[in-house]
């Protein structure tokens, strides 16, 4: 799932550092008695003046809750209309490893006014991620590139360079992370947030999660059914036990040709101006997958130095460009240069350069601590080679080998299984033609969930709905049901 990855850096926990760091067992309070919050202010630029931070204790190990402990980063803005307060609203980010405190400044302000007030909202920083404890695989910084940590195959669609990647990816983390590195997965986050409503004394939570939070918003009502109140899930992806991560990557490829037309409709508007890259939406299609070739067979010199444009660079470029259409001109420039032999291409930020180590770790940590992952290299090699056959736009990195298939450590527990027994108190909310998770995926979410669930469809494109796209229709469902309680009574369809 789609994870925006800009954090505070911090000091990184390797294995021989964490019996010297703040882990202590005298420093870790038992998660026998609810743990203390300690608030403070810290507005952060372009976010509310009244938010406020705190610091939380969680055990590092659950099945050792007087042993060390790790420290959480916890946001809150309370709300303004104390009179009709409901109670608290969490923020769950997505990723793994978005940041919570990082969602809550950014859409703080506009949940509490859409909201009336009644919610205190509050987030926090999964562990590894932002103001949180984190850990280091300590990767080389060509192995930490968005293009490489995603497994594109070679253009002949040989992986044989993606299988020694994601060897010595896995090998490292094993030899850095630690135990810290271990700890991260959706179960911990589920206890982390629980622990989060004890601190707060509250003695059920409301919840908000968007993209991968919506796996541990679920995770949660399955998991402590009567400690929710109302919970909304914005983007959510098949939640099958036996694969969640690695069936939300493959499902990627789905994902993107349902939304490559939105943007193929858009690249062929007369009003694109120099920016039009063909003249009929079905030319747009073609022109993409010749120019990715022609980049396979002969990469361009790009404005940063040592990092060419690719055809997987382009790929993985359209992927990201595909979350939002405020992001559609950058892409079409991006093609229009690759395109021009006198012009240099411009990079987008997120491809030209690493990503920090920390937040590759986390991400990784995640995906691999939560499931088990295929073994046999000739498995991927024929999903590859299928899969770059019936979706050539994703080019078979969707299916390909990962280094959870090198990992080290098996889950510490099988991911739970979500169900129809419990409150009937969820609403899911979805675009049609989501790149990330893709729509086919949430009916699998909406069936697992039976009658606990409503679905609220909407016909847009893009990754994330509420307070996103600008629906009316959506945003209002959502609105009536935190401030109410009140669902649709059947699943919903929301016009364009």
């Amino acid at each position: 799932m789609t994870n925006f990855l800009q954090r505070a850096a911090l000091v990184t926990l390797s294995g021989a550092a964490l019996a010297a760091s703040l882990l202590s067992p005298a420093q870790a309070a038992s998660p026998a008695a609810d743990p203390a919050l300690t608030w403070r202010s810290c507005a952060k630029t372009g976010g509310p003046l009244d938010q406020e931070c705190a610091d939380l204790s969680v055990p590092l190990d659950y099945g050792d809750p007087a042993g060390p402990h790790l420290t959480l980063a916890v946001s809150r803005l309370r709300g303004d209309h104390p009179e009709a307060r409901r109670g608290t609203l969490a923020v769950i980010p997505g990723g793994p490893g978005g940041s919570g405190v990082q969602r809550l400044t950014q859409k703080g302000e506009a949940l509490r006014k859409e909201t009336k007030g009644v919610y205190d909202l509050v987030a926090f920083d999964p562990r590894g991620v932002g103001g949180s404890t984190r850990a280091s695989c300590q990767l080389a910084p060509d192995d930490r590139r968005l293009v490489n940590l995603r497994s594109w195959p070679d253009a002949d669609g040989g992986i044989a360079g993606n299988i020694a990647r994601a060897r010595r990816t896995a090998e490292a983390c094993a030899r850095n992370g630690g135990a810290v590195l271990r700890s991260f997965s959706t179960a911990n986050e589920v206890r982390d947030l629980d622990l989060l409503r004890r601190a707060l004394g509250e003695r059920k939570l409301s919840a908000w999660g968007t993209s991968y939070g919506t796996y541990v918003g679920a995770q949660y009502a399955q998991r402590f059914p009567g400690r929710t109140d109302r919970i909304v899930l914005d983007s959510s992806g098949d939640p099958d036990p036996s694969r969640v991560e690695r069936g939300w990557l493959a499902n990627m490829a789905k994902g993107v040709d349902d939304r490559f037309p939105d943007f193929a409709a858009w690249a062929a508007d007369p009003a694109r101006g120099d920016l039009r890259l063909a003249e009929r939406t079905d030319g747009v299609r073609p022109l993409f997958l010749d120019l990715a070739a022609a980049l396979d067979r002969a990469p361009k010199t790009s404005t940063t130095p040592g990092v060419p444009l690719t055809g997987n660079l382009l790929r993985q470029a359209l992927q990201n460009a595909l979350v939002e259409d405020a992001a559609f001109p950058q892409l079409a420039r991006l093609v229009e240069e690759a395109r021009d032999p006198a012009a240099v291409p411009v990079l987008p930020p997120a491809l030209a350069a690493p990503l920090p180590d920390e937040d590759a770790a986390v991400t990784l940590g995640v995906l691999c601590n939560d499931v088990t992952w295929p073994t046999s290299m000739g498995e991927y090699r024929r999903a590859v080679a299928a899969d770059r056959a019936r979706h050539p736009l994703t080019a078979g990195m969707p299916v390909n080998v990962t280094p959870c298939s090198f990992w080290k450590d098996a889950p510490a527990q099988k991911p739970t299984r979500i169900t129809d027994d419990g409150p009937s108190n969820v609403l899911m909310i979805q675009n049609l033609r989501d790149p990330a998770v893709p729509y086919s995926g949430a009916l699998e979410m909406r069936a697992a969930f039976g009658d606990r669930a409503r679905l609220v469809s909407v016909d847009h494109g893009g990754h994330g709905v509420y307070l996103a796209n600008g629906n009316a229709c959506g945003d209002r469902a959502v609105t009536r049901f935190l401030i109410t309680g009140e669902r649709p009574r059947g699943d919903l369809y929301c016009g364009a």
